[in-house]
């Protein structure tokens, strides 16, 4: 009985999320107008971006990932509820020219390759390589 009490007390009815980057992007993210948001705009909605793009300093990027516990099934593993992006690209006067979201389905599933390349320089082991090589010191001091 005391082992099913405490087993008890410590379920929850809510999920626990773990958050990182900008919560609800996707309903903050329908607010920005084209031709009409400008950057200070965009700050004082989503904040500084977490990233600005490399080759282009008016293209923004911001983050939303959450994740939960999984079920039993899962054996308590996270799982991702949540892997939006929103990328901004302005103007250079400062106004939203673009945007684009990618939520969690647009995620490309990447399948790699099995095979294996392997290595023609090296055929033998690490200890006989290195024999080799301390036998050829040798012999060049001779």
């Amino acid at each position: 009985m005391l082992f099913l009490s405490i087993f008890l007390t410590n379920c929850q009815k809510n999920k626990v999320i773990k958050g990182h980057g900008i919560f609800y992007l996707e309903n903050r993210e329908s607010l920005l107008k084209l031709k009409t948001t400008n950057k200070n705009d965009v700050i004082s909605l989503l904040g500084r971006p977490h990233s600005k793009s490399i080759e282009d300093k008016n293209t923004w990027i911001y983050i939303e990932r959450t994740k939960t516990r999984g079920k039993i099934h899962t054996l308590g593993r996270d799982v991702l509820l949540n892997n939006n992006v929103l990328v901004l690209r302005f103007s250079k006067y400062g106004l939203l020219e673009e945007k684009l979201f990618y939520k969690k389905e647009n995620m490309n599933d990447y399948k790699f390759a099995k095979a294996e390349t392997k290595n023609e320089i090296r055929r033998g082991s690490f200890l006989r390589s290195f024999m080799n090589s301390i036998r050829s010191k040798m012999q060049k001091r001779k």
